[in-house]
């Protein structure tokens, strides 16, 4: 299958982002109990602090979350979703941060109050699925939005987890996520899609997404990818959650030199650099001197 023209620039609420360079999305989990970094930000001047550290690091985009969807994980009171996020999106806006924000929500509750404060982009897992509001609401904000792959609430993440060509499904089902996109009204050029690495797969089906991302791009939109510090990493390499910089930064330069436009991570330095370097061999391989 030939590749869909892809868009050069990314529209964020009223910031363009050109993809001639990698992109670096860090993130900013305003949660108890995420995986990596629950309970760190809570506090709004911590994650203040932290986004600006981000983005001296290198970050072109700043995504905030209040809700973990890290495996066999509840979901959050939407009160409780909003009294996390929206306060600091709102710091994050009135600092005046050079970059755009994200909300990581699927609750289309959350992303208007959340882009009423300043936020540009909804990160949204579900791809549009858990709340029919979301679709229209980001049509009519001017919003972007990043659409995940994924089957299933994170409290039962695996059980969906069967594929007979993983690749092929994840196109398939992302390519749905689109068309629910454009059936919403959200332009083409505001469209971002994500494989879900690690949501609804376990480690093979992570590498073989992550080996296949050609064919993801195939769909025409660029393409988010999210391996930061993750389980897959552990099971093929070794390492706890904390010892996985090495695991991620081999993620991100592959994902990267396959053709990926933004890489979500915590560790936004190194990621950076192996992005950046990644990029610049990719491109000379292609394209020569």
């Amino acid at each position: 299958m030939t590749a869909a023209r892809l868009h050069p620039r990314v529209r964020v609420g009223n910031r363009i982002l050109e993809l001639d360079v990698p992109h670096v999305m860090g993130i900013l989990n305003v949660t108890p109990d995420s995986f990596s970094d629950g309970g760190l930000w809570l506090d709004p001047g911590a994650a203040e602090a932290r986004a600006q550290q981000m983005v001296a690091q290198g970050a072109s985009i700043v995504d905030v979350g209040g809700e973990s969807t890290r495996p066999g994980s509840e979901p959050v009171a939407l009160e409780v979703e909003l009294e996390r996020v929206i306060p600091v999106v709102r710091r994050l806006a009135k600092s005046g941060l050079p970059v755009p924000i994200s909300v990581d929500t699927r609750r289309a509750e959350v992303a208007r109050r959340a882009l009423d404060e300043g936020a540009g982009m909804v990160n949204d897992v579900s791809g549009l699925a858990d709340d029919p509001a979301m679709g229209p609401l980001v049509a009519r904000t001017g919003a972007a939005v990043v659409l995940m792959h994924r089957r299933g609430p994170s409290s039962a993440m695996y059980d969906s987890a069967r594929y007979e060509d993983v690749a092929r499904e994840v196109k398939s089902e992302l390519g749905r996520a689109v068309a629910r996109a454009r059936e919403a009204g959200i332009g083409a050029d505001r469209i971002l899609v994500d494989p879900g690495i690690g949501f609804s797969k376990r480690a093979e089906h992570s590498v073989e997404v992550l080996a296949r991302l050609d064919e993801i791009l195939e769909l025409g939109f660029p393409v988010v990818v999210g391996p930061s510090r993750k389980s897959f990493i552990g099971q093929v390499a070794g390492g706890a959650e904390n010892e996985r910089v090495g695991g991620t930064a081999a993620a991100v330069a592959l994902a990267i030199w396959a053709g990926a436009h933004v890489v979500r991570v915590h560790d936004v330095a190194a990621m950076r650099q192996a992005a950046v370097l990644a990029h610049a061999i990719s491109r000379r391989r292609r394209h020569g001197p």
